[in-house]
C-alpha cells in the first residue's frame, strides 16, 4: 500500500533526540541545496545551527548551495554565505571532489541533497566523490536520507558501461535506479569499495511504492529545471533529449515535459507513438518557443507529456519511442549533440546519458523500441541483485523490477 503517514527525512531524524545526540559535539561540514529543508521549509543549515550542531563549513553541488545557478552546466564559485557567515565550497567548479584542505578540522561531512532517482542527476556523484574524499581524510560521511520521488520499485534504462563513465555516471547503475541516496551510498561502499566510515540516517515511514504525494513532504525544486513532481516523473527518459538537437523544454515553464524542434510536425509525431509506449502519460501536440538554450526565440513543434498516473509512467520507453519517431519523420534534420558535455570532451553526450553507444546506433539504423530495450530489464535485475543487501526500505512487488523487504541496518 502507498505511504499514508507523513514521512520523516534523515534531517528531521537527526534533529530529533532519538538520532542526533552522537553528532552534537562533532565538527561538521554540510552538503546542501535549496531542497535541503525540514517539512516547515527551514533550510538544513539554519535548522542544524539552531539546534546546536557545530556546522562549520558548507558545500554546494551543481546549481549551487542556494540554487543560484538557473541553467545547467554553469559552475558555481566558492564564497561566504551571507546568512550564516560560513564558507561555501563549490563542488561544481574547478573541483568536483572535496580537496583535503576543505575537510581540515571536520569530524563528519553531512550529505543532505534531494536526489531524483536518475543516474545522470549529478548529486549522487557529488556524494560518491565526497565519500572518496572522506575515506582518504578519515572523516565520517553521514547521509541524511530523503525519498526517491519516483518510488523505489521500478528501474528503467540500461546499466552504465564502465567505458562511458563521466560526471553523469561514475558507477554502473541503471538510468532509473530506484534507490534512495542512502541506499546508493551503502552500495557504493559495499559493492564498489569506497571504504569510508559511512552512516545513513534513514527515512521513517517511507516505502518503495510511495509517490511524492504520499510522503506528506513539501516539494522544493531540487534543481531549477525540475519545478514539479510531474517534471520529475518524466525526467528519467526525457533527459535523453539533452543528447540531441531537440529542445527538452529548457527555457520554458515546462522543462522535460515539452520536447520539440522547429522542423517537427506535432500531430504526425504524436500519431506515430503507440499508446503502449507512453503508459501513464497523455501526449499532446503543441508548439512552444524556448527563451534560452536550444532553439531560443524560435517556434518549435513537438509534444507535451501530461502525467495521468505517476506510478504507471515509464518515461524511458516513451523517450526511446519519441527518438525513433523523430528520426523517422525528419532524418535530415535530427542530429545527436556533439561533445563537450558535463566535463566530457570526447564521448557523445547521448552515449554517456544512456550508458553506452547502443541507443544511438540502434536509433540510427531504424530499430524498433522493443529491439532497443531488449536485454535492458535483465541487466537491471542483475544490478538489483547486487544492490539488494544494501537496501533499507521495504517494498511491494510491481513495476518492471521489484525487490523484497531487505534485512539491513542503517550503519
Amino acid at each position: 500500500m502507498p505511504t499514508t503517514a507523513p514521512v520523516r527525512t534523515g534531517l528531521e531524524r537527526l534533529l530529533s533526540v532519538e538520532r542526533g545526540g552522537h553528532l552534537k559535539g562533532a565538527r561538521c561540514g554540510l552538503i546542501l541545496h535549496p531542497a535541503s529543508v525540514t517539512r516547515e521549509l527551514t533550510l538544513a543549515a539554519d535548522a542544524l545551527l539552531g539546534a546546536g550542531f557545530h556546522v562549520s563549513t558548507l558545500f554546494g553541488p551543481q546549481h549551487g548551495a542556494r540554487g543560484e545557478k538557473q541553467d545547467n552546466m554553469i559552475e558555481s564559485v566558492h564564497y561566504r554565505d551571507a546568512r550564516t557567515g560560513l564558507t561555501v565550497h563549490s563542488l561544481y567548479s574547478e573541483v568536483r571532489k572535496p580537496t583535503p584542505e576543505m575537510l581540515v578540522g571536520l569530524d563528519a561531512l553531512l550529505f543532505d541533497l534531494q536526489d531524483v532517482g536518475v543516474r545522470v542527476y549529478t548529486f549522487v556523484w557529488t556524494m560518491a566523490l565526497a565519500m572518496e574524499a572522506c575515506a582518504e581524510a578519515g572523516v565520517t560521511f553521514v547521509v541524511l536520507d530523503r525519498p526517491n520521488p519516483l518510488g523505489g520499485n521500478v528501474m528503467e534504462g540500461d546499466v552504465l558501461h564502465e567505458a562511458f563513465r563521466s560526471f553523469v555516471g561514475l558507477h554502473p547503475v541503471p538510468l532509473r535506479h530506484a534507490l534512495t541516496a542512502g541506499e546508493l551510498a551503502r552500495w557504493l561502499r559495499g559493492a564498489r569499495g569506497i571504504d569510508c566510515e559511512l552512516e545513513v540516517i534513514p527515512l521513517d515511514g517511507w516505502n518503495r511504492t510511495a509517490t511524492w504525494a504520499d510522503t506528506g513532504l513539501p516539494w522544493v525544486m531540487p534543481s531549477p529545471n525540475l519545478p514539479t513532481p510531474d517534471s520529475c516523473a518524466v525526467y528519467p527518459g526525457m533527459v535523453l533529449m539533452e543528447g540531441t538537437n531537440l529542445s527538452e523544454g529548457r527555457g520554458t515553464t515546462r522543462p522535460f515535459e515539452l520536447v520539440g524542434a522547429p522542423w517537427l510536425d506535432p500531430f504526425a509525431l504524436v500519431a506515430s507513438v503507440a499508446p503502449e509506449d507512453h503508459p501513464g502519460l497523455a501526449l499532446r501536440p503543441c508548439w512552444f518557443e524556448p527563451t534560452f538554450q536550444k532553439h531560443a526565440g524560435v517556434r518549435c513543434g513537438g509534444v507535451q507529456l501530461h502525467v495521468l498516473e505517476p506510478r504507471a509512467v515509464r518515461s524511458v520507453r516513451t523517450a526511446v519511442a519519441l527518438l525513433c519517431a523523430v528520426r523517422a519523420q525528419a532524418p535530415a534534420d535530427f542530429a545527436w549533440r556533439p561533445p563537450p558535455y558535463e566535463y566530457e570532451e570526447r564521448l557523445m553526450p547521448i552515449d554517456i546519458l544512456w550508458g553506452h553507444e547502443g541507443l544511438r546506433t540502434a536509433v540510427d539504423r531504424g530499430a524498433t523500441v522493443d529491439e532497443i530495450l531488449e536485454g535492458v530489464e535483465s541487466r537491471s535485475r542483475t544490478f538489483l541483485e547486487q544492490a539488494r543487501p544494501h537496501l533499507l526500505y521495504g517494498e511491494s512487488t510491481g513495476g518492471s523490477t521489484a525487490a523484497v523487504t531487505p534485512k539491513a541496518s542503517s550503519r
